[in-house]
């Protein structure tokens, strides 16, 4: 055949498709600002991850609607997969939600190198259809009630859309900022963490819109959120650029101290090896360690507030199984507050470390993660039973602002020790530890709060021993973090792999050679574009911020 489709329309045979990498290498003048908020586009769309749980309490009266239609006694998970004849216990839906993040970091870590060689646009893409379409795919099986249509639909496609679209930007914003690779990795992380700050008050809006007599609203607010991250995602996706072959800022050339540090690696490790290196697992302990501490917590953070300080939380002096119903729900709402507190910390902290890892170093930024946040956890304990909220509450703030950032300051540590060329790919087989991590910090926060209250000890000191043991996760995490060494050098590809690599990668030295196809022209960027690009992603983000601060506004009332 003298044409073949591609995605593009009809192209010669060997031209680039609309999708492929060669149509998104930048031209000369492209200003580089503009890849950040297509990063965020994508991140704050499958950050909703994280704000599922709003659609748990509706989804459990799905039938009922006014009030939940329970199932017979002994109706088993398996049985409530296929049930159209009574709601889905919170339990059961909670599933979804690990499923998420095991899926994300199975995704991330199996597709990782296939991103590398096809490019942020392309995985972007496939990253959209993924997340929209699962959120389509589970909203018929809210129409027939069928919760094995939500579970492959959200869950398991779901979830392969947030691991690719996680680990998209990633390489491609390393590349582009050398000078501030922790600056850069954590804007576009920040989003993630962000994502349920719009996502969840939007939902809570909708279902209000969509809610009748009859039905719960969950279903055509599934419907409406898909549509709208589709166009937010894809929008992302064809804004990725890649930099040229051995491009660099202007005027840029590494500081004094970085070219002396041995930990910033001038070689580049291919992702098939990092399995058998030992610093690629002394990191992931680094990241599983501080997740599975921050995590545990953070899933927590409501109850365990409500159980420490009870009555104290609203003037009253009664602990918490001495309430009211009235008072309980008084005290609900102030922990509601403090969630939505540690969310906004979480934000910006994921934004603030990795910046600042750009002058402290990963290593010694990991080293104030692990012992600053295990002395704060160490001092949980005497807070509360001294009773002041204002340390127990800036102790666990802090804590959540280091949980984010390490996330974002995890992928410039990867960046240093193995270098750019794959480090996209190895990030995204780091994220494994993530989906440890998710699984270990709430299984030992909520099994130990279980079996403090099986020994009879109060309410507001059950967690006291939690805490001495996540001060023993970070400790761990401490120990590994030191040992991390300078790569050696036998494990970094030798120039022919190397180049052998970048071809499989089909990276260019500059644009021209596929400017015919549609690679970006020599104009300069607008500034009107950069700024719009910023405000598309930046006034969602606003408003999810402001919603936020109402909401931490209740705690301080």
């Amino acid at each position: 055949m003298s044409a073949v489709i591609g995605v593009g329309g009809i192209q010669s045979p060997g031209s680039p498709g609309l999708l492929d990498k060669e149509r998104t290498i930048a031209g000369p003048g492209f200003n580089r600002w503009l890849v950040p908020p297509c990063a965020l586009a994508i991140h704050l769309c499958i950050g909703m991850a994280y704000g599922f749980s709003v659609f748990w309490l509706p989804l459990s009266k799905a039938l009922g609607v006014k009030q939940a239609l329970a199932c017979p006694a002994g109706t088993t998970f398996w049985m409530e997969l296929f049930t159209t004849t009574c709601d889905w216990r919170i339990s059961t839906l909670g599933w979804m939600y690990t499923l998420f993040f095991v899926f994300l970091g199975s995704a991330a870590a199996l597709w990782g190198g296939w991103l590398e060689h096809v490019g942020p646009r392309k995985a972007g893409v496939v990253s959209a259809l993924c997340w929209c379409g699962g959120m389509v795919l589970s909203a018929l099986g809210i129409h027939l009630h069928q919760f094995w249509l939500m579970i492959i639909g959200s869950g398991v496609i779901g979830g392969i859309g947030l691991g690719l679209g996680y680990i998209s930007p990633v390489s491609t914003l390393i590349k582009w900022f050398p000078d501030r690779r922790g600056m850069a990795t954590g804007m576009a992380i920040m989003g993630f963490g962000g994502g349920a700050m719009i996502g969840s008050p939007l939902a809570a809006e909708l279902m209000k819109i969509f809610a009748t007599p009859t039905d719960v609203g969950v279903m055509p607010t599934f419907l409406v959120m898909a549509a709208v991250y589709l166009v937010f995602m894809l929008g992302g996706a064809f804004g990725y650029r890649v930099p040229p072959s051995g491009w660099k800022p202007e005027g840029w050339v590494p500081k004094a101290a970085d070219a002396g540090n041995a930990m910033i690696t001038k070689g580049h490790v291919h992702v098939k090896n990092v399995w058998s290196i030992p610093q690629f697992w002394l990191v992931w302990m680094v990241l599983c360690m501080n997740v599975s501490a921050g995590i545990g917590v953070l899933g927590m953070a409501s109850p365990m507030l409500q159980e420490v300080f009870g009555g104290s939380l609203i003037g009253v002096g009664q602990k918490f199984a001495e309430l009211d119903k009235t008072q309980l729900s008084a005290i609900a709402g102030v922990a509601a507050g403090f969630t939505a507190l540690l969310s906004l910390f979480n934000i910006a902290g994921r934004f603030f470390w990795a910046s600042l890892s750009d002058k402290l170093g990963r290593k010694l930024t990991y080293v104030v993660f692990f012992v600053l946040g295990g002395a704060l956890y160490a001092s949980v304990p005497g807070s509360a039973s001294a009773g002041s909220k204002l340390l127990f509450v800036s102790a666990f703030c802090i804590i959540l602002s280091m949980y984010g950032g390490g996330f974002a300051t995890v992928p410039a540590y990867l960046a240093d020790l193995f270098g750019t060329q794959m480090v996209g790919a190895i990030h995204g087989r780091l994220l494994t530890a993530w989906a440890t991590a998710g699984i270990l910090g709430p299984v030992v926060v909520n099994y130990m709060r279980d079996y403090q209250l099986g020994l009879g000890i109060p309410r507001e000191q059950v967690y006291n021993q939690t805490m001495y043991i996540l001060v023993g996760m970070l400790v761990v995490g401490l120990v590994c973090n030191l040992l991390v060494r300078p790569v050696a050098d036998k494990w970094f590809m030798s120039d022919a792999e190397l180049a052998e690599e970048k071809r499989l990668a089909h990276e260019r030295a500059q644009a021209t050679e596929v400017r015919g196809h549609g690679a970006s022209s020599a104009a300069s960027t607008s500034p009107l574009m950069v700024a719009a690009a910023w405000a598309m992603v930046g006034v969602p983000l606003a408003w999810g911020v402001y919603r936020t601060l109402l909401s931490a506004g209740k705690f301080f009332h």
